[in-house]
């Protein structure tokens, strides 16, 4: 039977994340086995982890843990290393915000075999024009720095198959700022069988959207330098192994 993990990251997420649990529980109780949904509180300042331990009690597959705040990129890796020391055979990760659908999860499990990597593409965007633009920028951006032309490179609804995971995040920085990004661009530079399917996102379903302008320029700056770093070791494969 394949082991599935669900990987989710939650930052301050304490009017979204009983719902979200519960939502993608069902999918891990459909699944069975050994699987895990693993939701990963980042140093919230609210009761999310508090929440997450109480509904324990009920969703006997959910697997809430907690770390230092070190943003979303670092949650993302902390959970996709738990599920690959877990020996888990496809990991699927999405976010705390409800802005997607688990119901749409199940096209993406029926192609498990079929390709390596299933990647959700936000067609029809609910969370405001602002979004839909940074993430244009980062599609010329990638252009820019790899000439890859990425349908959605960043999406927060993707299925891996744990042993492509597993040879590529070796190459990701643990302070990784866009691993997602990262991880699609070495994808799909390696020739990996990858898919891009259409989804659902829609408006952040409760709470405070933590990211602003500021964050963004931030991010953005700091996103470059990783691309080139990323770049470099593409180029030079052996010397980013050594590191």
């Amino acid at each position: 039977m394949d082991k599935l993990h669900v990987v989710i990251p939650a930052y301050n997420e304490e009017v979204n994340i009983e719902k979200v649990a519960r939502e993608w529980h069902s999918i891990i109780e459909n699944i069975g086995g050994d699987s895990k949904l693993v939701i990963i509180d980042d140093g919230s300042k609210d009761n999310t982890y508090k929440i997450l331990c109480n509904l324990k009690r009920q969703l006997p597959y959910l697997e809430p843990l907690t770390k230092y705040n070190g943003g979303h990129g670092s949650t993302v890796l902390y959970g996709y290393n738990f599920a690959l020391d877990n020996k888990a055979d496809f990991i699927f990760q999405t976010d705390s915000d409800g802005q997607t659908l688990p119901s749409e999860f199940w096209r993406f499990w029926e192609q498990r075999r079929e390709y390596r990597v299933l990647i959700g593409h936000r067609r029809r965007r609910q969370d405001g024009i602002f979004r839909v633009f940074v993430t244009n920028v980062l599609k010329f951006i990638i252009w820019y720095v790899f000439r890859l032309n990425v349908t959605d490179a960043n999406t927060p609804f993707r299925l891996m198959n744990g042993v492509t995971l597993k040879r590529h995040i070796v190459r990701i920085p643990k302070d990784c700022t866009l691993p997602n990004v990262m991880l699609t661009v070495l994808f799909i530079s390696s020739m990996e069988k990858v898919k891009f399917l259409p989804i659902t996102f829609r408006a952040r379903q409760g709470g405070k959207n933590s990211i602003n302008l500021k964050r963004i320029v931030a991010i953005g700056k700091k996103s470059m330098c990783e691309f080139i770093t990323i770049k470099r070791s593409m180029k030079n494969p052996s010397s980013a192994e050594a590191s």
